[in-house]
């Protein structure tokens, strides 16, 4: 069976898109409000794809989409909307009362004909609760409606929330932007080169911050050319160490003896390598003047202080030391 004319749909404002059979209606286009039958019931969706390909989904069957939303549906939703704020105002109270203020009620939606209505939680783990007993509690807050409540992680409640981001942004990415939540691992941050520092990594829900897989690809694709940390390379200084890399300079900082840390870009350490492989090769370009010494980070740093420095310090130690035995025995 062929579709002549599959939209995508959202919920949300930024949400995950849904896929429907429009054949119908082929007036639909992008921005129009339409009703649809999900596993909710009727629910109003706008449009925000039109006329796809088939084969460019995953998809083998589509639901039909119910009809064009009208003025009265749109009205409606508006009115539901303020049921909506009023029952999680009576379950806040509900829970309070109960002693249960670390469990949130981050949203609550009635189906379009007011027969449904779904409600989203969430807890710390340090919270345990009834949620069967608290589902019957709020069914005789709402009687003759269906009622499904049920527990969204931190990451899915901050979306829903909204506010400001762990970094400054006035709206987080997940309410800006992001329709779906990828798997973010440390091991993002590690090759990043990133404070593993809790405070830099961990977004508003608590968990690893979206953001660590944005250039994460990138990074891997540059450090692939690099040498690896601790790696004893050649450069046109000498023999080193390597204790940092530099993925999107591709470059890389190395640790030489007598010498201390200098950086060296991926061409430089070639270009080396293949003198002390006994090849001929071109002379390289000149470049800009080196600084006298490249700053790593502090833990590949090693303070060396002179010898008189540290007899003076010991001298100005002992003499304390001597003072608060005199004021003891005085």
């Amino acid at each position: 069976m062929s579709h002549s004319n599959i939209i995508g749909v959202q919920f949300e404002e930024v949400g995950k898109i849904y896929y429907f059979d429009a054949s119908r209606f082929p007036d639909l286009k992008p921005g129009d409000p339409v009703v649809v039958r999900t596993s909710r019931g009727l629910q109003l969706a706008h449009t925000v794809q039109a006329n796809l390909d088939v084969s460019d989904l995953d998809l083998n069957s589509f639901k039909m989409v119910e009809r064009p939303a009208t003025p009265r549906d749109l009205l409606k939703r508006k009115a539901l909307a303020l049921k909506e704020e009023e029952i999680m105002a009576q379950i806040r109270d509900h829970l309070n009362e109960n002693g249960l203020s670390g469990v949130k009620v981050v949203s609550a939606e009635y189906s379009l004909d007011g027969d449904q209505l779904f409600i989203m939680l969430n807890s710390e783990s340090s919270v345990n609760y009834n949620i069967r007993r608290l589902h019957q509690d709020v069914q005789k807050m709402v009687k003759d409606v269906k009622l499904d409540i049920r527990q969204i992680g931190p990451r899915d409640a901050a979306k829903l929330i909204g506010g400001m981001g762990a970094c400054g942004l006035e709206t987080r990415c997940c309410s800006q932007f992001l329709t779906e939540f990828s798997s973010i691992s440390i091991r993002m941050a590690k090759t990043q080169d990133i404070s593993l520092t809790p405070s830099e990594i961990t977004g508003m829900c608590g968990r690893l911050r979206c953001c660590l897989m944005y250039e994460y690809d990138q990074y891997v694709e540059a450090i692939k050319t690099l040498p690896k940390r601790k790696r004893r390379v050649i450069t046109p200084m000498g023999e080193g160490r390597v204790i940092q890399i530099l993925p999107l300079r591709q470059a890389v900082i190395v640790d030489i003896p007598e010498i201390g840390p200098r950086q060296f870009s991926k061409e430089e350490l070639d270009h080396a390598k293949k003198i002390a492989n006994g090849e001929t090769v071109e002379p390289m370009p000149e470049s800009e003047p080196r600084s006298d010494q490249v700053v790593s980070r502090p833990e590949d740093q090693t303070v060396n202080r002179d010898k008189g420095s540290n007899q003076s310090s010991q001298q100005k130690s002992s003499s304390k030391k001597r003072r608060g035995r005199r004021s003891r025995r005085s």
